[in-house]
C-alpha cells in the first residue's frame, strides 16, 4: 500500500498539528544533513514554530560561519530591500529635517501631538538606518578596492622580486 497525497492546508486539529510539526521538522533537518554529507556543503535550518520557539540545524559548518556568511554575500540587498520598503512612505531627508524643526518650535511645540512626535521619531530613525546603510555599503566598496589594490601590489612586489633575484643571479655568476 502507498502513500496518498495530503491536501496541503492548516491542520485544524491543535494535538494532530504539533505532531505533524514534530516531524515534518525532523525530516526536514534529516534531509539537510543528508545533503551536506552528500554534497559536501555548509547547510543551515531555522525553524520557528508557532508557539515561537526556535529550533535551528547545522551540517557541514556551525551555524554561526554559515549565517555570517549568508550576511557578508547578501548585506546589501538584505539592507536595501528592507530600508527600500520603509523610506517610500516617508518624506525625503531636508523635507523631513524641516518637519521636525517646525514641529518642534517654541511657539508649536505645545500643539504636537504624542501620535505626531512617534511618527517623527520613526521616520528619523528609518532616514538614520538608511544613512547608515549607505556609508556602509560605501565603505565595504572602498575597503573591496583597497583589497584588490593590495593584491595587485603584492602581485607586483612578487615579479619585481624575482627580477631582483635574476639580476642578483646573473651578477653572481659574472662575478665567478
Amino acid at each position: 500500500m502507498g502513500r496518498r497525497k495530503i491536501e496541503i492546508k492548516l491542520i485544524e486539529n491543535k494535538s494532530s498539528r504539533q505532531v505533524t510539526f514534530s516531524k515534518r521538522r525532523t525530516g526536514l533537518i534529516e534531509k539537510a544533513r543528508q545533503l551536506s554529507v552528500l554534497c559536501e556543503s555548509s547547510v543551515a535550518v531555522l525553524v520557528v514554530s508557532a508557539s515561537g520557539k526556535l529550533y535551528n540545524s547545522s551540517s557541514g559548518d556551525n551555524m554561526t560561519n554559515i549565517i555570517d556568511r549568508y550576511e557578508i554575500q547578501h548585506a546589501g540587498e538584505l539592507r536595501s530591500l528592507d530600508l527600500a520598503e520603509k523610506t517610500r512612505s516617508y518624506l525625503p531627508h531636508n523635507e523631513l529635517l524641516e518637519s521636525v524643526k517646525s514641529n518642534l518650535e517654541e511657539s508649536n511645540v505645545d500643539n504636537v501631538s504624542v501620535d505626531s512626535l512617534i511618527s517623527l521619531e520613526d521616520q528619523l530613525e528609518t532616514a538614520l538606518s538608511a544613512t547608515r546603510a549607505r556609508k556602509t555599503e560605501l565603505t565595504m566598496e572602498f575597503v573591496k578596492m583597497l583589497q584588490e589594490k593590495e593584491k595587485n601590489m603584492r602581485e607586483e612586489n612578487l615579479v619585481l622580486a624575482s627580477q631582483v633575484t635574476r639580476v642578483l643571479f646573473v651578477m653572481f655568476l659574472d662575478t665567478n
